[in-house]
């Protein structure tokens, strides 16, 4: 439902691994959503693929633990 808040992972930049941060999104409707800060945000400690406030499309990933939404770009 748009403008519900969701859970969305971002994948962190400069990593030594693959690696992604769970966070909230606002759901916009359409598949794109607004990323929010988690609470201790820090760009100086994360470099988040897409910082809060980007607009996002949510791509639904099946894992070993069930499926998640992962935060890719507006334009794919």
């Amino acid at each position: 439902m748009p403008n519900d808040r969701v859970k969305i992972y971002v994948r962190l930049l400069d990593e030594a691994t693959e690696v992604s941060r769970p966070t909230e999104a606002l759901d916009l409707g359409s598949g794109f959503f607004n990323i929010l800060p988690t609470e201790h945000y820090d760009p100086n400690d994360e470099k988040w693929e897409f910082p809060p406030g980007s607009i996002v499309r949510g791509k639904r990933i099946e894992g070993n633990e069930g499926s998640y939404l992962m935060a890719s770009s507006s334009d794919a």
